[in-house]
């Protein structure tokens, strides 16, 4: 999660990358192991849209090649059709041809996955910062972002807010020793695994199929296999609409420390331990599901997918949190019933990218997030791309992607 700890990862969770297409027709339910079978379920009524689909639309959009840290999500504005992509430590704009139209470095901490608020036309993301254990969203004015190179802290682009709940959960004190074991996986601190924050998105409330859209957070969470209370991922859900009260300039010598004093709903969803929590969540209002793309977890115990889909038409429910020190009861959100399952943990999943990025374009369609490492006069840097993909619901790959010329809608 954080960017000391992130550099292994790359190479890792791009092995991931190469699969995009479905091998399992949806219509065949299979074994595909003693453990694991991929199951179809009933399908879901479609919603409403909350947005009008966007038709024409490139294959691929280029991001962009530069001297930063891997991709880690991606926004999009539909209606001045512009995209956004987190390079960790930068954010560029792009318009549909690739063509870079802004962007802003300088930021100093670790900035995750992204999302596009209709309601305000601003671009969202996740912004942590380990050693100073402040947990921000960062909002980005991108009528503002009008030149490349921006200064994060400078520029006029971008304002940060501070969730506390991250905050207390990271610096939870498990153990009873009275001692803060710091931003590492190896502890029995931080309650729930929490590593910080990383996947965000706009959606209804968990249980509603409209009403104001919310920001979804989803927690970072380290990967420990000797411990059984981090086998959740956790979702907090906020209001938005009086937030410009805590709205401060980034100033990473004196963090933000205004915010709201807790979340509108906190949410628990058990897929097993994974590395590094939700990297990229998004709302697909086609479906009215959540996507939730992870780097793999570790434990034998569980399967270990790359995407976990929330069912949208199952409202949440009070219930046990398992797994912790203590009995805890909260609010459980259900995995979608198709795709791959394992049955000795009765987890659903898919094995699929979307890692280094998913942007829902709720019509059945979504680009996903395409990370590569160049080599370029001896010095390393990032590339990332758009990539149009159809959803299919088939397993292991639910995406199918959309190759330039063939139709896209």
């Amino acid at each position: 999660m954080f960017l000391q700890l992130r550099g292994w990862l790359t190479a890792i969770a791009a092995l991931t990358l190469v699969t995009t297409a479905g091998t399992a027709p949806a219509a065949a339910p299979h074994e595909t192991s003693s453990t694991t079978r991929a199951v179809v379920g009933p399908a879901l009524p479609r919603i409403a849209a909350a947005h009008t689909p966007v038709r024409a639309l490139p294959a691929s959009v280029a991001g962009g090649t530069w001297r930063s840290g891997h991709l880690q999500g991606m926004a999009f504005d539909p209606g001045k059709r512009h995209l956004y992509f987190s390079f960790t430590d930068m954010i560029v704009k792009t318009d549909l041809a690739g063509r870079p139209l802004g962007s802003v470095r300088g930021i100093g901490g670790h900035l995750g996955d992204l999302d596009f608020n209709p309601r305000d036309g601003r671009v969202y993301g996740s912004l942590e910062y380990a050693d100073a254990v402040a947990f921000h969203i960062a909002v980005f004015d991108g009528d503002r972002m009008t030149r490349m190179n921006m200064d994060a802290q400078t520029g006029g682009v971008v304002t940060t807010v501070h969730l506390d709940e991250v905050r207390r959960d990271h610096t939870a004190d498990m153990d009873g020793d009275g001692v803060f074991d710091g931003p590492t996986a190896d502890t029995a601190d931080h309650r729930y695994g929490n590593a910080g924050i990383d996947g965000i998105a706009f959606g209804p409330a968990f249980g509603s199929r409209g009403g104001p859209q919310r920001l979804t957070v989803a927690y970072g969470v380290y990967a420990n296999t000797r411990r059984e209370d981090n086998d959740h991922q956790v979702l907090l859900q906020y209001d938005t609409r009086d937030w410009k009260r805590y709205e401060r300039p980034l100033d990473e010598s004196r963090h933000n420390r205004r915010g709201p004093a807790g979340p509108d709903g906190k949410y628990f969803v058990h897929t097993g331990n994974t590395t590094f929590g939700v990297q990229n969540l998004e709302y697909d209002g086609h479906s009215g599901n959540w996507l939730m793309a992870v780097y793999k977890g570790t434990k034998p115990s569980f399967p270990n997918y790359g995407l976990f889909v929330v069912d949208g038409s199952r409202p949440p429910v009070t219930g046990e949190i398992r797994g912790q020190r203590r009995p805890e009861r909260g609010l459980l959100l259900s995995l979608l019933p198709e795709g791959l399952r394992h049955r000795a943990s009765g987890t659903y999943g898919f094995e699929s990218p979307g890692q280094f990025g998913l942007v829902a374009l709720d019509d059945g369609r979504f680009y996903v997030g395409k990370a590569a490492k160049v080599r370029d006069g001896g010095v390393t840097r990032q590339t990332g791309s758009a990539e149009m993909h159809r959803w299919t619901g088939a397993a292991p790959t639910p995406f199918v992607k959309v190759t330039p010329g063939a139709p896209a809608g």
